[in-house]
């Protein structure tokens, strides 16, 4: 895949990028908070281990050779694993070392989102980190390894002063006998697969081989489910996982050469500025499927924290795209006003054809902006704009014009991930809007790692296959369990379209099931359609529903199956079941409620139509306590929605 004599810079000095590392001028990184101590030069086998609430992450050496491994209740997640980098003339590190320095620490804090799944994030970890060199080169490097008690993380330190140029990360994730993984690449349906058995994707311009995108959800034998992710990826090429031959439990890190899309240039390695950090490679584990949902803050937990001083101005919401019409943006604020949305949006065409006129500085004659941002101003809601990536050549000059025209947030499209360059430009992208004060939702085949906390105005992505493909029951409820938890995602909810595959009950619980900051609803649909509500009786949870919460609870689930998700936004509580092509009924205990009487509002499936979307929309309402269960009958591809007040 790639030659393995290139050439490797290690010289200079140089301590430019540092805070993004995390790593001081002499390759230190943080003071340990328990111990520092070096250790012998010699080739006995030793390893240490870091501990967590029952999960734990091991480092390993014999022979000179690194390895990793976790565990979780006492049983394997993964199994022994290579570690190690390949620089650029073939160097590799991890083959052949010697430790040495060992420490160690335990750390507890806990830090306020700006919005999130909840209102406060515990990070509580153990870690454990080996400073080593490189027999033959000399080279000093290190490796981290954190355990939490909702999954593990590692990631690389090179020490030295200088440049470096990475050719191949070498990191693999060996499981046990019996995993099965959920692989999809680009906006592709899940493909449930054998570790060693991922499907041959790519095209002559992409990365081509058997290669699956991130996160990757793995079920393990005895009930255990993982997911691996990547975090504070910075100045680095984005992580896919390849299957390897002849080692049918065993995926190998794939470091991205081309975008996802293949255009721009081809970029075989990577060279930073040393000391650096490679990104976070997390495994979000879950002794249930139901648990793992719950433990998706890791991700942000291993990202840098919020680089912005001020995020009063960062409003998550509800978003309407309109025609490209001023009547019709006029007409989407009133409809925001009357759906408790807070933004409208203009897409694709609002300033011409996209491929053909880089030119977002102008709308087309169809569109007087300035009235309909003007009108929607008066009447609270914030515009969004559409900007292709063909017109992003001076983001800091278009952002400084939406701002200065009222716009509130800009959702960029073809943004094509995966080169260290792209990396590069995706944060510079999230950064400059901060500074104008304008959201940023990056679409197509973006993948998150977390920095959503870093810079939250970056408050959502698509990297999802969505509602623009209509997909199955199926996707739908794998979703929460894979592309989810690595960070927000743009579905678009379509509630009453004929193309569905769903009835409407279950896209109406997809706004408290899925994790959406920014949540775009009736995503095909004109207002006039919804002109007597009486026809829509769903629309009362739309116009409720927040997209931010104060606590979430996830309640049961099982991935490729069902899942039902209960999260709070003050004193409200707001359920989302969805069940795949299979009928069934979840009884829920209900004893993440609060004393005294709750009155259950349930929205849910009627006697099933000829077609899921055909279903009809139930309403009714019951009064329930933390001590009693709730039966939630659902339709084939169905759901329910229910909002729990007290009294």
């Amino acid at each position: 895949m790639r030659p393995a004599s290139r050439r490797v810079m290690l010289k200079g000095a140089a301590t430019a990028g540092l805070t993004a590392t995390g790593l001081t001028a002499a390759g230190t990184g943080t003071a340990p908070a328990a111990s520092a101590a070096s250790t012998a030069d010699d080739d006995r086998p030793r390893s240490v281990t870091a501990r967590m609430g029952g999960t734990s992450v091991t480092l390993s050496v014999a022979h000179g050779v690194l390895r990793w491994s976790a565990r979780r209740g006492g049983r394997t997640v993964v199994a022994s694993s290579a570690l190690g980098l390949r620089l650029d003339d073939g160097t590799v590190l991890g083959r052949d070392v010697r430790v040495i320095r060992e420490r160690h620490r335990t750390r507890r804090t806990t830090w306020t989102p700006a919005y999130g799944r909840n209102a406060t994030v515990t990070d509580h970890y153990q870690e454990q980190r080996w400073d080593l060199t490189d027999r033959a080169s000399g080279i000093r490097f290190g490796v981290q390894v954190r355990a939490y008690r909702t999954g593990v993380a590692l990631r690389y330190l090179l020490l030295d002063q200088g440049t470096a140029t990475i050719a191949d990360e070498l990191t693999t994730f060996v499981f046990p006998d019996g995993t099965t993984v959920y692989s999809a690449r680009d906006e592709n349906a899940y493909e449930p697969v054998a570790p060693g058995s991922l499907p041959v994707t790519g095209t002559a311009t992409t990365d081509n081989g058997p290669l699956t995108d991130l996160p990757l959800t793995a079920t393990l034998p005895g009930g255990l489910i993982a997911c691996v992710c990547e975090s504070s990826r910075v100045m680095y090429p984005r992580l896919m996982l390849g299957s390897v031959p002849g080692e049918p439990n065993t995926l190998s890190a794939f470091l991205m050469e081309h975008t996802a899309r293949g255009t721009g240039p081809v970029e075989t390695a990577t060279t930073v500025t040393t000391p650096f950090a490679t990104p976070w490679r997390a495994v979000v584990i879950g002794a249930t499927h139901a648990e793992l949902v719950d433990n998706a803050e890791l991700v942000l937990n291993l990202a840098p924290p919020n680089a912005l001083s001020d995020t009063a101005w960062i409003k998550p919401g509800k978003v309407f795209r309109c025609e490209l019409t001023t009547a019709a943006g006029l007409q989407g604020v009133d409809f925001a006003v009357a759906r408790g949305l807070e933004y409208i949006e203009y897409d694709a065409g609002w300033y011409g054809p996209e491929f053909s006129t880089p030119d977002a500085t102008r709308p087309i004659a169809a569109i007087d902006l300035t009235s309909v941002v003007s009108y929607a101003t008066s009447q609270g809601i914030g515009v969004f704009l559409y900007v292709n990536r063909l017109a992003l050549t001076d983001a800091d000059s278009l952002f400084a014009l939406y701002k200065s025209w009222g716009v509130r947030g800009i959702k960029l499209g073809f943004i094509n991930d995966g080169t260290r360059t792209m990396t590069d430009r995706i944060i510079d992208w999230a950064r400059t809007a901060a500074r104008y004060e304008l959201l940023i939702d990056m679409h197509d085949d973006v993948r998150p790692f977390g920095y959503e906390r870093t810079y939250p105005n970056w408050i959502s992505l698509e990297g999802v296959r969505g509602n623009e493909q209509f997909p199955t029951a199926t996707h739908n409820v794998t979703l929460p369990f894979a592309r989810n938890i690595g960070g927000p995602m743009d579905y678009t909810i379509c509630y009453g379209q004929s193309r569905d595959k769903t009835t409407n009950a279950h896209q109406m619980a997809m706004a408290a099931v899925y994790y959406q900051p920014l949540n775009f609803l009736f995503w095909y649909d004109k207002p006039s359609k919804y002109n007597n509500p009486a026809n829509w009786p769903g629309l009362p949870w739309f116009n409720a529903v927040p997209v931010t919460w104060d606590e979430s609870r996830t309640l049961a689930g099982a991935i490729g199956e069902y899942i039902a998700v209960a999260r709070r936004n003050g004193s409200t509580w707001y359920l989302g079941a969805m069940t795949n092509e299979a009928s069934r009924t979840l009884s829920l205990p209900l004893s993440f409620l609060g004393g005294g009487t709750w009155t259950a509002t349930v929205y849910a499936d009627g006697t099933p139509g000829a077609n899921p979307y055909q279903t009809p929309v139930v309403v009714g309402t019951r009064t329930v306590t933390a001590d009693g269960t709730l039966d939630v009958a659902m339709a084939p591809a169905g759901g329910q929605a229910v909002v729990l007040k007290p009294g």
